[in-house]
């Protein structure tokens, strides 16, 4: 699949610095659960050659076959990201009718990054890493299990979205939850506050929120508490088990 947002030496310093605090705000919201799920989608990825039939929209990899949609390309030359509803060879068609719902969020929240057709990446410290937060907003709008980012060429990487249902959602485990909010927030490093509400809100799980601390009520019967420091860092996360 390549370097993604879940590979940790790529967020070890903010680089993110030109996006709206629109866009922010909405990455924010889907860094941890993202991260979650890039990481599930990666175990069941094979290793292999891969091919893609966009009529069809078909995704294949060694053995595994599935159904996607179109995200977006980044162009590595001209470092530009360009959504799947803009492509002009593909509008309208089907591999990228999920992108369509991107923009329309986009519009409906002021996000002006998802309902331009591309976004210029060149100014920021990390092109690259740029385009896979694009890749993540993306997908955690559609709340899509991931996105599978591959080169398609010399100087283009091209986003799909699994749109399959054997590809579902990996499920909240507490167990790894405290490592993949500290991993959100350190995505962006913008509000882990934001990170923490839009986990638990992807995984449908309660929450009583204050500024200075979350308590979640987890789907297993146990709870959660996040608390939050004078900078509104992630100060502590402590569970406490179930007494079923």
């Amino acid at each position: 699949m390549g370097p993604t947002l879940a590979d940790r030496d790529h967020y070890s310093s903010p680089v993110i610095s030109t996006f709206s605090d629109a866009l922010l705000r909405t990455a924010e919201r889907h860094a941890a659960w993202g991260a979650e799920q890039l990481e599930a989608l990666g175990h069941k990825l094979p290793r292999g050659p891969w091919t893609a039939d966009l009529d069809q929209c078909v995704y294949q990899r060694a053995d595994l076959t599935m159904r996607i949609g179109l995200l977006g390309t980044y162009d590595l030359t001209e470092q530009t990201w360009l959504w799947g509803w803009a492509n002009p060879g593909l509008g309208g068609s089907a591999v990228v009718a999920a992108s369509e719902r991107i923009a329309e969020f986009g519009r409906d929240n002021g996000v002006p990054e998802l309902q331009n057709p591309g976004v210029e990446l060149s100014d920021f410290g990390d092109p690259r890493l740029a385009a896979e937060t694009l890749a993540l907003v993306g997908m955690g709008v559609l709340g899509a299990p991931g996105y599978i980012g591959e080169s398609a060429g010399p100087g283009t990487r091209v986003y799909f979205a699994p749109d399959d249902p054997q590809i579902q959602p990996a499920a909240l485990d507490p167990i790894t939850m405290p490592r993949l909010l500290l991993t959100g927030a350190g995505l962006l490093q913008h509000s882990a506050h934001d990170v923490v509400i839009g986990y638990f809100a992807h995984h449908g799980v309660p929450v009583e929120a204050a500024a200075d601390r979350i308590h979640a009520h987890l789907p297993d019967g146990s709870t959660a508490e996040i608390t939050f420091d004078v900078l509104g860092r992630i100060a502590a996360i402590n569970a406490t088990a179930s007494r079923r």
